[in-house]
C-alpha cells in the first residue's frame, strides 16, 4: 500500500514538472501597438510615395525561441502618407485602392516559421479586401525577458493578387507610361510583451 501511494506521489510529481517546464518553454505575447510599426512604399515610373499604417492587434506565440504561431490585424482607415497629402490617403481609403468603407482592417495569420541560412523566414496568410494569399518573408526575432521583437526585412506584396485594380497593368492594357506598379513595400517591426 505504502508503494502504491509512494509511486502516485513520484508520478504526480513527475507530471506536475514536465507540465511546469512545457509551460515554460511556450509563451504568449499580445502586440503593443503603440510601438509597434508598419511601413509601406508605392511606385509609379516618376517616382515613389511611403507611409505607414497602424497595427490595431495581435499576438505572437514563441516555443523554445521559435516563432510557432499568430496575428496581426492592421487599422486601413490608418493609412498616412508620410509627405503629408490628405488627397493621397483618401485616395488609398478609396474603392480605387484598398475599399476601407467595406474592408477597414487586413490581416496577417502565420502559419510557420523557419531557419534558412541561418535567417528566420515567416509564412503566413495575408488578407486583404477579403482575399487570402500566402506570404513568406525572412524577420529578425529578438526575445528578451517578457518582451519579443519581431523585424521583418523589406518584402513586396502584389496588389493585384488582392483585386487592387487602379491603374494596374494586370487590369488595364493602355496605360503606357501612367501605370502605378503592382508590387508595393511592406517593412513591420512587432513589439510584443507577455
Amino acid at each position: 500500500m505504502k508503494i502504491t501511494k509512494l509511486f502516485i506521489v513520484v508520478f504526480t510529481l513527475i507530471a506536475f514538472s514536465f507540465t511546469v517546464s512545457n509551460a515554460q518553454e511556450k509563451a504568449n505575447y499580445t502586440a503593443d501597438t503603440s510601438n509597434s510599426t508598419i511601413n509601406w512604399k508605392g511606385y509609379k515610373p516618376t517616382g515613389s510615395h511611403h507611409g505607414t499604417i497602424k497595427l490595431e492587434s495581435g499576438e505572437l506565440e514563441m516555443e523554445k525561441g521559435k516563432i510557432t504561431g499568430g496575428s496581426f490585424i492592421a487599422n486601413m482607415s490608418t493609412i498616412k502618407d508620410a509627405g503629408g497629402s490628405a488627397k493621397l490617403e483618401r485616395h488609398l481609403k478609396s474603392d480605387d485602392f484598398f475599399d476601407v468603407a467595406a474592408f477597414s482592417t487586413c490581416k496577417f495569420e502565420i502559419t510557420g516559421s523557419e531557419i534558412i541560412d541561418g535567417k528566420t523566414v515567416l509564412t503566413g496568410d495575408m488578407t486583404i479586401k477579403g482575399i487570402t494569399k500566402q506570404l513568406t518573408f525572412p524577420v529578425i526575432v529578438t526575445e528578451k525577458a517578457d518582451t519579443v521583437t519581431l523585424t521583418s526585412e523589406t518584402f513586396q506584396v502584389n496588389r493585384a493578387e488582392f483585386n487592387v485594380k487602379y491603374k494596374s497593368k494586370t487590369f488595364f492594357n493602355n496605360l503606357k507610361e501612367k501605370f502605378i506598379k503592382n508590387e508595393f513595400d511592406l517593412q513591420v517591426a512587432i513589439t510584443a510583451v507577455k
